[in-house]
């Protein structure tokens, strides 16, 4: 007995050592911090508070699922709360006057543009570089418009390497595509799907969005309709 005690000690302190046990000790050293509100309360309630701090989440959905609407509000969240945000946006498709109508402080977070094309390897290394810089609160990568086909055919071992230097820390790391790819153990997967609301003349009133959380370390599976919501 005393030797397994010996051994197991011995492995504690070898993962420790490679920050790659926190699934095998108790991590009663590690700190714990709140989790990032999506900004929506209804679903924060369902999802155990939001995106978790020392993990990497995802937002998956089609095309005006409501994935920008989402993002916006995480942001809004934390950047005024006096917080930094990152977003990655290897597509160059993110709207600066609408994120500020959604409550986004634009001098709280730091916009990495790509180039318009769908050079997905430029995003994930301006993401691994802000993950490891540290410091933010909440970094996004938006690939809602690269074929989900790329993404899936990444080797598996990409969102581990990203993984690693998230774990223990106060960053919450949020992607967002047209399908569930890279959710690591503790996240937060969400699936979306909008829908159009219109009056009886026909006139678009907006979208109402159905999130659907897959996965939550602290809530159960289930859906959250999210009527009124814009996309």
């Amino acid at each position: 007995m005393a030797e397994t005690a010996l051994a197991r000690t011995d492995l504690e302190a070898l993962l420790r050592t490679r920050r790659l046990d926190r699934t095998v000790t108790a991590g009663d050293e590690a700190p714990r911090f709140d989790p990032i509100p999506t900004g929506i309360a209804r679903l924060d309630l369902q999802a155990g508070g939001g995106f978790p701090r020392g993990e990497m989440s995802e937002v998956a959905g089609p095309r005006s699922s409501g994935r920008a609407t989402l993002v916006a509000g995480a942001l809004a969240v934390v950047t005024r709360a006096g917080g930094l945000a990152a977003l990655i946006d290897p597509l160059d498709q993110f709207d600066p006057p609408s994120a500020v109508a959604a409550g986004v402080c634009l001098d709280r977070l730091l916009w990495v543009r790509g180039e318009g094309e769908p050079r997905l390897e430029r995003g994930l290394k301006a993401l691994n570089l802000v993950i490891q810089a540290g410091g933010f609160d909440l970094v996004v990568l938006e690939v809602g418009e690269v074929p989900h086909e790329a993404i899936k055919r990444l080797p598996f071992t990409t969102w581990f390497r990203l993984q690693r230097p998230l774990a223990g820390s106060r960053t919450a790391c949020v992607v967002t595509g047209p399908g569930p790819v890279a959710r690591s153990a503790g996240g937060l997967s969400l699936q979306l799907q909008g829908r159009a609301r219109r009056a009886r003349a026909g006139r678009l009133l907006g979208l109402e969005i159905e999130a659907r959380v897959l996965r939550a370390r602290q809530a159960q599976a289930g859906e959250c309709r999210l009527e009124g919501e814009s996309a």
